[in-house]
């Protein structure tokens, strides 16, 4: 065997690398503390700002001496703010009212720097997410130094569990919400099956049901999210029950899911007008699973064929083309393809602009990829609770990047009765 020189491998660090990676360092560290001090002056500038508004708005309330009687009362105790750029030591400024009277008096509250604020939103919306990405509770002021580069006090394990509490609440409320003012023209279902750590050995498999929808300006919104048995016709039942019970009183337009047999026996059971459309991403792979590996690229081909077709008569066509290369040879996959034809092509009936969201169960699936990912990671969450509960703060912070619906003045029309063919909205005769 071949002797490695050791010395003409690795050879030790000069002094001028030494300095070099430490004058590297040095200006990491420099940047940070400008960064961090030029956060600090603006937001101490803006509080300033503000109290100075507030101090005008009120400038005509003057006592029998014609003297102010809305002034500045110094500052409240220095508070450390726990934000992305670091922590920021801020003083906040205080107003005072001197009426005699203390029922016409004003007070002053900062909109900017609420009372007991600690951390910025950013930051609590992180916890969640490290949280899930399997961060212990007791690790979180080193990973949170790591990210803002400055020690972080205040987040302790008790704090993360008083947090939770928080969520848990957070959680319970938006289950409750009123819904009576709400209109969904499409709603999005699928079932999420989750690992579930300290639950019984025979039932650690957790399915949470999701049901998001697009009101009448084209927003997606989360509607609905708790657990059930699988994807079953009661547990459907049960959710979609209980969102109709909170006011939800026009049914939607159009329900996109997969095969599940649960959702549609209990959506047609709740709402008896919705049209359905089946997710074409899970009937490709259901139609592929059935065909030889050799055989998938092209039936691929053929299957996007459909979908992608311009109209409905094109869709058609493409959908005979595939029974005659594959319906002798591969029945089960012809079969699986052929037995929701027309619920495959609902969305020929709908506004063109909408056909590539309503195709697939994709806002659902692009949303709780990552979260899948997580719950892999980390083995699934501690209880049934705890998993709902972290799913609904993961899903809070990423609907606030969810796009509009393209072409959403059609909704309109939509809910107006209009019809619409390949697309297209027929003019009233």
């Amino acid at each position: 065997m071949n002797q490695v020189n050791v010395s003409s491998v690795w050879e030790p660090v000069g002094d001028a690398e030494v300095l070099k990676f430490g004058a590297i360092e040095s200006a990491r560290s420099t940047l940070d503390l400008i960064v961090r001090d030029g956060a600090r002056k603006m937001l101490q500038a803006t509080l300033e700002d503000e109290v100075n508004l507030f101090l005008e708005s009120h400038g005509e309330k003057v006592d029998s001496r014609g003297r102010r009687t809305v002034v500045r009362n110094g500052y409240l105790p220095t508070r450390e703010i726990v934000t992305g750029a670091g922590n920021l030591e801020i003083q906040q400024p205080r107003a005072r009212d001197k009426s005699p009277d203390a029922e016409q008096r004003v007070k002053f509250s900062s909109s900017i720097l609420p009372p007991y604020l600690r951390r910025s939103k950013a930051i609590d919306e992180l916890i969640p997410f490290l949280y899930l990405e399997g961060v212990s509770t007791g690790d979180f002021s080193e990973a949170l130094q790591a990210l803002t580069g400055t020690s972080v006090e205040g987040v302790s394990a008790a704090t993360i569990v008083r947090l939770k509490e928080t969520w848990t609440q957070d959680y319970e409320k938006w289950n409750r919400r009123d819904l009576s003012r709400k209109t969904y023209v499409y709603i999005w279902a699928d079932g999420i099956h989750v690992n579930v750590r300290l639950e019984d050995p025979e039932n650690q498999r957790q399915c949470i049901l999701v049901l998001m929808g697009a009101t009448e300006d084209g927003q997606k919104e989360l509607i609905a999210l708790r657990d059930g048995y699988r994807e079953s016709e009661a547990s459907w039942t049960e959710s979609l029950a209980d969102v109709k019970s909170r006011g939800l009183r026009i049914d939607p337009r159009l329900a996109i899911g997969d095969g599940a047999l649960g959702f549609w026996a209990a959506v047609r059971k709740m709402f008896p007008s919705i049209r359905e459309q089946r997710c074409w991403f899970h009937k490709s792979g259901n139609v592929l699973n059935y065909l030889p590996k050799s055989v998938q690229p092209r039936a691929k081909i053929g299957l996007h064929e459909i979908w992608m077709a311009e109209t409905r008569e094109d869709a058609y066509r493409a959908f005979d083309r595939f029974g005659e290369m594959y319906g002798a040879k591969y029945p089960k996959a012809w079969d699986c393809l052929r037995k929701d034809k027309e619920e495959l092509l609902a969305f020929y009936d709908f506004p063109a602009e909408h056909w590539k969201p309503i195709r697939t169960t994709n806002p659902i699936e692009s949303t709780f990829a990552t979260i899948r990912l997580r719950h892999r990671r980390t083995k699934g969450s501690g209880n049934r609770k705890t998993s709902l509960v972290m799913m609904f703060k993961l899903v809070e912070a990423a609907s606030k990047r969810w796009r509009r619906l393209s072409g959403h003045l059609h909704i309109i029309s939509l809910l107006e009765g209009k019809k619409f063919v390949n697309g297209i909205q027929l003019e009233a005769a």
